[in-house]
C-alpha cells in the first residue's frame, strides 16, 4: 500500500499516543507510504479520499460506523482498531496495532463486505436517504408512550402492532440494539435483514428475518408522541408530519479488512465480546 488514511477519534485517543505510535510503525515498515490523518471523521466525506487504499480506524464501534457511511460510498476499506470498549467491529485492540500494520502493507489480509441498508424520507419539497451500516430505528420519543405501525414489505401488507417502535437491521447490526430487542444473531455476511419490534404490545409481534432485497414501508398509523428516525445511533430526525419512511438495501457496501489469522473467526468474536 501506498496511501493510507488513519482517522481517530480523538475522545478515546486523547494524547494522542497511540496515533504517533502506528504512524511510526508504518514508516519502520514502508518509508515511502503516504499518510492522510482525520480526526473524528472530519474530511472523509471529501472526494479525494476515494485515492486512499485503506483507512485506519481508531476509536470503539461508533467511530468505525460513522467512517463507513463516508468510506463505503468510495469504496475504501476499513481497519478497525479497537481503542474504545466492545469494539465488535474493530480486527485488533490496540495493544495489536503493530500486527495489523505489518499485515496491511505486507497484503496479508482479506476484505469482507457488509451489507448496508438505506432509509428513503418523502419531505414536501424533497426527499432524503440516509445510509447505515447496523440499523435504521423508527421509535417514539417520549417515556411511556406509544404508536402504532403498519408495516408493508414489498408492497404487500404484513401487519400493524402497536410498539415503542422497531428496528431494521443488518447482519452486523443483528448483534446491537437488535439483539437488546429479543432479535437473532445472524451471520454477518448473509444478505438478510431484520425487523424487530420494540417492546410490542402485541405479545405475537416478534422478529422476522427477511430478504436483503426486501423494501419495507412503515406507516405511523397513529402517534401518541413525537417519533423519530435514528441511524446507527448517530444520525436522529424528527419525523413530525411525516406518514411513512422507505427502508431497503443500500447501493453502498462496508468493507472490513480482516487478518489472514485463525484467532479472529466470528464465532470466536462472539464468545469473547458476548460472553457466550
Amino acid at each position: 500500500m501506498k496511501t493510507i488514511g488513519i482517522n481517530v477519534n480523538t475522545n478515546k485517543d486523547t494524547g494522542g499516543r497511540i496515533l504517533k505510535s502506528i504512524i511510526q510503525k508504518i514508516k519502520e515498515y514502508s518509508a515511502d507510504v503516504n499518510i492522510k490523518v482525520f480526526k473524528d471523521s472530519m474530511g472523509l466525506e471529501n472526494k479525494d479520499t476515494s485515492n486512499l487504499e485503506a483507512v485506519i480506524v481508531l476509536g470503539g464501534d461508533g467511530t468505525i460506523l460513522k467512517a463507513s457511511k463516508f468510506l463505503a460510498k468510495y469504496d475504501v476499506p476499513v481497519l478497525g482498531i479497537n481503542v474504545g470498549h466492545l469494539g465488535f467491529l474493530a480486527e485488533v485492540e490496540s495493544c495489536n496495532f503493530d500486527l495489523a500494520v505489518k499485515s496491511i502493507l505486507n497484503n496479508d489480509y482479506h476484505i469482507e463486505e457488509r451489507k448496508m441498508i438505506q432509509c428513503k424520507v418523502d419531505y414536501e419539497q424533497e426527499s432524503k436517504i440516509f445510509h447505515g451500516l447496523n440499523e435504521i430505528v423508527v421509535a417514539k420519543d417520549a417515556i411511556g408512550r406509544v404508536a402504532k405501525y403498519k408495516i408493508d414489505i414489498d408492497s404487500n401488507y404484513y401487519t400493524t402492532f402497536v410498539s415503542d417502535g422497531l428496528i431494521v437491521s443488518t447482519p452486523t447490526g443483528s448483534t446491537a440494539y437488535s439483539l437488546s430487542a429479543g432479535g437473532p444473531i445472524i451471520y454477518p455476511t448473509l444478505d438478510v435483514v431484520c425487523l424487530t419490534p420494540i417492546c410490542s404490545h402485541s405479545l405475537g409481534m416478534r422478529s422476522i428475518v427477511l430478504s436483503g432485497s426486501s423494501n419495507i414501508r412503515v406507516t405511523m398509523e397513529r402517534k401518541f408522541t413525537n417519533v423519530h428516525l435514528a441511524i446507527d445511533g448517530q444520525e436522529v430526525i424528527n419525523l413530525q408530519g411525516i406518514n411513512h419512511v422507505d427502508i431497503s438495501s443500500s447501493p453502498y457496501k462496508c468493507k472490513l479488512i480482516k487478518l489472514n489469522n485463525d484467532h479472529n473467526d466470528y464465532f470466536n468474536i462472539l464468545r469473547k465480546k458476548l460472553y457466550l
